[in-house]
């Protein structure tokens, strides 16, 4: 695959269509499971059962962000060879590098813990097995998962294509039983119904950047396409912005389709901790029939697991870039395990462990998004794919709206 994305940089062979761009397409698909984990489930569910459409326009406008904000993380791989850490370490103060390993390994642990609680509870489920056993197979999964690694880039990209294609299958099914009305093209224009939903479209565009696959996203670029030239490095960012559209895009139309069916299914039904992702499977049965609450335990379950390994392999690049130190996956996988089975076995309820978890996250967002802009902007870093000044600035916009409202969310976390 690597030859022939040089061939293609190269502008030798004839290759057009999809068979000129699929060489470069995976990043993205890997980076935009961080957006269809089982957190986004939570609140998608509950924004469409509280307000129906009324908040598709939300979804939009952070998909918008994200990808604007992703395209500049791959950028970064591709220009330097290097991922974000590594660049932080090699130019920041030591003692800030270090508060921000600390910092950013916190943020993956707290990642992993969502994804793979909501993996546990899929099998649970979809199953009837204990939240324990869940955990114990979800593990098993995914450490299968990390090993692909150890066959090269693509393989592993292919497998988390896979699941995204599931979980795009799964609420395709479950849009079909659900029918949403044509009333939906309607949450499309901006609007709030009250306090409450503008609380509740902060917690959808907040918790959107997720700051390890900032991180992460700059490490799958790099070095994954050689480049000799500027002139290459030109052809391969505008080929990966393509990933970043096709990767991200479909992450949008999914995090829509979640609210869209939980408008027409549970909105103005009366139902209580619609959010619930539990409650929201029991009541799928009894409303759309036992086609639609299998989709959609299937689609968290593989939401689950994908962004679990995910999580995990953001994390050894976070060890690795800001401490130059790395330990075996398995290993990695075994603690960032723990403190899932910690929960479980205490009893806790698990959606609200995910609302807790993406409070955690929201702490992790400004150390990434504010050196990821420092270096973008930067003609020393980026050289030939420095941003263009509209870019810095719509990038700058966008990370003080994310701050402010990430900064938002945990005021209420705190203060009730």
């Amino acid at each position: 695959m690597t030859a022939r994305a040089t061939e293609i940089l190269n502008k030798r062979g004839n290759r057009r269509g999809v068979a000129r761009i699929l060489p470069f397409m995976g990043p993205a698909i890997i980076a935009s499971i961080a957006y269809m984990d089982p957190g986004n489930f939570a609140t998608n569910i509950q924004g469409g059962a509280q307000f129906g459409y009324g908040l598709l326009w939300v979804i939009l406008v952070a998909n918008l962000m994200a990808m604007l904000i992703q395209n500049l993380s791959a950028k970064l791989g591709i220009a330097t060879g290097k991922n974000l850490p590594e660049l932080i370490r090699e130019r920041w103060p030591r003692p800030l590098v270090w508060a921000y390993w600390v910092q950013a390994e916190i943020v993956a642990m707290a990642t992993d813990l969502a994804e793979f609680l909501g993996a546990a509870l899929a099998i649970h489920l979809l199953t009837g097995l204990p939240m324990i056993w869940g955990a114990v197979i979800t593990g098993i999964i995914t450490f299968w998962l990390l090993t692909l690694q150890n066959k090269g880039f693509r393989p592993l990209e292919i497998a988390i294509g896979g699941f995204v294609l599931i979980i795009g299958v799964a609420y395709l099914v479950q849009l079909l039983i659900a029918r949403p009305e044509l009333a939906a093209l309607g949450g499309f224009i901006p609007s709030f119904q009250g306090q409450a939903s503008v609380y509740l479209a902060v917690g959808i565009i907040g918790a959107t950047v997720m700051p390890h696959v900032i991180y992460l996203h700059s490490a799958l670029t790099q070095g994954r396409v050689p480049t000799a030239n500027d002139a290459e490095k030109l052809r391969l960012s505008k080929l990966n912005r393509i990933d970043v559209l096709v990767g991200l895009g479909f992450a949008g139309l999914i995090n829509m389709s979640m609210l869209a069916v939980a408008a027409a299914t549970f909105f103005g039904k009366g139902i209580e901790d619609a959010g619930n992702l539990e409650t929201a499977y029991r009541t799928l049965t009894p409303l759309l029939g036992p086609a639609a609450a299998i989709a959609f335990a299937v689609a968290l379950l593989a939401s689950g697991i994908s962004s679990s390994a995910v999580g995990t392999m953001a994390g050894q690049v976070i060890m690795q870039g800001f401490v130059t130190f790395s330990i075996p996956l398995w290993l990695r996988r075994t603690i960032t395990m723990i403190p899932a089975f910690a929960v479980i076995l205490a009893g806790l309820d698990t959606t609200s462990v995910l609302v807790l978890s993406q409070v955690i996250l929201s702490f992790g967002v400004p150390f990434a998004l504010v050196p990821l802009l420092m270096f973008a902007a930067n003609r020393g870093v980026m050289g030939v794919l420095v941003s263009r000044p509209v870019i810095t600035a719509l990038g700058w916009c966008f990370a003080a709206i994310i701050i402010g409202l990430n900064g938002y969310l945990l005021w209420g976390a705190f203060t009730g």
